[in-house]
């Protein structure tokens, strides 16, 4: 039998080569993870931020409803200064700050409340935090109501 011509070339099957590495990988995969980390971060901030401003929002109503149990002449007034804690909080304060009487009540129904600071149960704000006499014809619900609407309108807005 003839020998065969291959025999003397010591040759080896063909094999696959070994699998990648698992560690570093690839370029795209780091980049993967920078866009989901910093995703992550995005969106941590943004509940944070949230979860903040329905906070602050919660112990200002809660101040307000514990403004309920005042007198009427007490609550007008502790009513008024709430309002403008707010109302610093969320606009300038040169716009604010200097604001009394009519111009406060404008102000108010400007920003949110629709005609009911001028004309409506809000218009005591401007007159019964500095009468000397005891009110008692202030419509507490109606006042603690309008209040309420306007920080819950005007904290949604401010950051």
């Amino acid at each position: 039998m003839n020998p065969s011509p291959l025999a003397g070339l010591d040759l080896r099957d063909i094999h696959a080569a070994p699998p990648p590495e698992f560690w570093p990988p690839a370029p795209g995969w780091w980049v993967l993870t920078a866009l989901l980390l910093g995703a992550l971060i995005a969106v941590g901030w943004r509940l944070t931020t949230i979860w903040r401003r329905r906070r602050r929002q919660a112990r200002i109503l809660g101040e307000l409803e514990a403004l309920s149990t005042r007198s009427p002449d007490q609550l007008a007034s502790r009513v008024s200064t709430l309002l403008r804690r707010v109302a610093l909080m969320c606009f300038e304060r040169r716009e604010v700050a200097p604001l009394t009487g009519a111009a406060w009540l404008a102000f108010l129904d400007r920003t949110g409340g629709d005609g009911a600071f001028t004309s409506g149960a809000g218009n005591v704000l401007a007159t019964v935090p500095y009468r000397a006499h005891q009110v008692s014809d202030i419509d507490n619900d109606a006042l603690i109501a309008l209040a309420r609407r306007w920080i819950t309108q005007n904290l949604g807005r401010c950051g």
